[in-house]
């Protein structure tokens, strides 16, 4: 989609690949904590690091409308399984608390086998 070199595409292509003849990748639950893109970019500049300082913001916007139109709308790829949405954009003491609202339903997924 041009979201990337060519050459880490190709990369990370050559990994998802080997893993998926390789290995069980069964997935009984996606999480998606979902963030804004003006959240994620604030963020990684607070965290300031360095291999972080070059992603640009329309760089996050492109990625979310990926996760949404995969995750949310379920356009690009098949979904396998139940997504648990939780919104992200907020400060560490309200993730806890989600997290802990959500607990038993990441822990326990309905179709956990």
């Amino acid at each position: 989609s041009g979201k990337m070199p060519e050459v880490d595409y190709a990369v990370l292509s050559e990994w998802f690949d080997w893993i998926q003849n390789n290995t069980d990748v069964s997935v009984d639950l996606i999480v998606y904590l979902q963030t804004s893109p003006k959240v994620c970019y604030e963020r990684l500049k607070t965290r300031c690091r360095e291999e972080e300082k070059v992603i640009p913001l329309e760089y996050l916007e492109a990625i979310h409308e990926l996760y949404e139109e995969w995750l949310i709308k379920r356009a690009l790829f098949e979904v396998s399984c139940p997504v648990l949405v939780i919104g992200a954009d907020h400060d560490m003491q309200k993730m806890i608390e989600k997290y802990e609202e959500n607990r038993d339903q990441i822990l326990n997924p309905p179709n956990r086998q």
